[in-house]
């Protein structure tokens, strides 16, 4: 057994390598192998998002706080808000993020395979973003 206190695990700030603007990261579950999945509280300011990437055995999203976007490749973006629940299949190529003008918190729920639970890929642009 393992009890992780509330506020015994630090925060981190979002690598600008695999989001544009202001991210926060709090992890929720991140037992050690052979368990696969993770989960993390993420946390986006207004304006913020992830890079294009994809998971090898899905993810799942909980909308906690505020409103965000996301998007799958090839389709249009999708506003979020509290309660919701989005899905990314295996090998989806995507992004999520908080509205241009509103903040955005959400649970991310995914495994990992070859212990890595994300492919990340190319930032998305400005434009895309507010298309």
């Amino acid at each position: 057994m393992d009890i992780k206190r509330s506020g015994e695990t630090p925060s981190s700030e979002g690598p600008a390598e695999y989001f544009s603007g202001r991210v926060r990261i709090d992890p929720v579950i991140s037992p050690a192998e052979p368990a696969r999945v993770a989960a993390a509280k993420v946390t986006f300011e207004p304006g913020a998002r992830t890079a294009w990437h994809t998971h090898p055995l899905g993810q799942t999203l909980i909308v906690t706080d505020g409103c965000g976007w996301v998007q799958k490749e090839g389709g249009p973006k999708e506003t979020i808000c509290p309660g919701d629940i989005v899905w990314f299949a295996p090998g989806e190529r995507h992004w999520h993020g908080a509205t241009a003008t509103t903040g955005m918190s959400h649970i991310a729920i995914q495994e990992r395979e070859n212990g890595s639970p994300v492919d990340w890929l190319e930032h998305v642009s400005d434009e895309d973003y507010m298309s």
